[in-house]
């Protein structure tokens, strides 16, 4: 199955330590439906509002750490108070979603639930969140080390010095060019052409 719905007990399991009673009471409160996935390439959480007589939907990836795990609920949570508030009368990521997505930061944050990495890199997030996942760079360079399953050999093209050379899944060998905005210009060896690489991209380095 690709999907699983869990107790409320059961949800500890994927939350760091302290965080269970307060997620619970927004889960209660709102009448959430949460649902844990597999792993989805294309995003990390979900939200889906409430139809008539309905239940607010939430779904986020189960092979996330827990730290993880609870920065995309919570990002997902400020989009149904969101929703509460406005219904959709304002724009998904838009200030009033920030706003709210701010505001569960450092509700969650003041009560010390995450190592002071992660806390130092979620700073930016409070004060200007990003709408999706992949904006948070720097945070979720972080939030890799505490991966349960590493990828061994494996790095975050952010981490390689300028000028290595890397291999992709596909075998094409590259080299690390200069960062524009958030991605890296490399230059694919065989070829000579350049490409927009994720900072996040995690490739081995070529001897």
């Amino acid at each position: 199955m690709a999907t699983s719905e869990h107790p409320m007990q059961a949800l500890a399991n994927f939350l760091p330590e302290g965080s269970f009673d307060l997620v619970v009471q927004y889960i209660h409160h709102y009448k959430v439906h949460l649902t844990v996935t597999k792993k989805r390439k294309s995003v990390l959480g979900d939200y889906r509002h409430a139809g008539m007589g309905g239940n607010h939907r939430i779904s986020i990836n189960g092979n996330l750490n827990k730290y993880e795990f609870l920065i995309t609920l919570l990002h997902e949570l400020a989009h149904l108070l969101t929703f509460e508030q406005f219904s959709n009368r304002v724009e998904a990521h838009g200030k009033e979603w920030k706003k709210h997505y701010s505001k569960l930061l450092v509700d969650f944050v003041q009560h010390k639930l995450f190592p002071a990495d992660i806390e130092k890199a979620l700073q930016r997030s409070i004060i200007n969140p990003a709408a999706t996942a992949n904006g948070e760079t720097e945070l979720l360079l972080v939030l890799r080390k505490y991966d349960v399953k590493k990828n061994t050999g494996l790095h975050p093209v952010a981490e390689l010095p300028e000028g290595t050379l890397f291999t992709m899944d596909d075998g094409r060998i590259f080299r690390k060019g200069k960062k524009r905005v958030k991605r890296f210009e490399c230059i694919d060896v065989k070829t000579g052409l350049k490409y927009s690489v994720s900072a996040l991209s995690e490739v081995k380095i070529v001897s």
